[in-house]
């Protein structure tokens, strides 16, 4: 789990990951969602470990790659530069000093840092999915959703003008 960062619904993520997010050391960063209320910064990443367990139907389909949502709440100082999507980055995080429960977020390339912000250190994961990963690296295949919800509106990534999957 990445330095400071807790996810709040880890319940989430438990079916297939168990109690803690995998580290972020090597992930594919698909999209970076910034929402002024809040304000929030949602990152669309594929998580570079495989899980532990998977459902039968993923398993069936040929899942090899599970992706999420982390949405980064109470969102100060952010820089974003010289990002062109899909890039494998890291993700680091460290937590600042003062007591306030916050930490500042990194993603980095072999081109250097290209977003640093600071945030809540309580972090939200949504919208997990699992897909077959293109030949060239694409999400743009079937997806199966891990949510009840997500599975019956969603059976691919949407557009990024879906509001209700990318800012809530």
């Amino acid at each position: 789990m990445p330095e400071g960062l807790r996810v709040r619904n880890a319940e989430l993520i438990a079916p297939l990951y168990g109690a803690e997010l995998p580290p972020l050391d090597s992930v594919r960063l698909r999209s970076v969602h910034l929402d002024w209320r809040g304000p929030q910064v949602t990152l669309r990443l594929d998580l570079p470990a495989a899980a532990a367990s998977l459902p039968d139907d993923w398993t069936a389909s040929g899942v090899d790659t599970v992706q999420c949502h982390l949405r980064f709440l109470a969102v100060a100082d952010l820089e974003l530069s010289a990002w062109e999507p899909p890039v494998t980055a890291r993700i680091s995080t460290a937590p600042l000093p003062g007591g306030e429960h916050r930490i500042r977020v990194t993603a980095s390339a072999d081109g250097g840092a290209f977003l640093d912000f600071t945030a809540s250190a309580d972090v939200l994961a949504g919208h997990l999915s699992g897909f077959r990963l293109g030949p060239d690296g694409s999400d743009d295949g079937p997806h199966h959703f891990l949510g009840k919800v997500d599975a019956r509106r969603y059976s691919t990534v949407p557009d990024p003008w879906e509001k209700t999957f990318y800012a809530r």
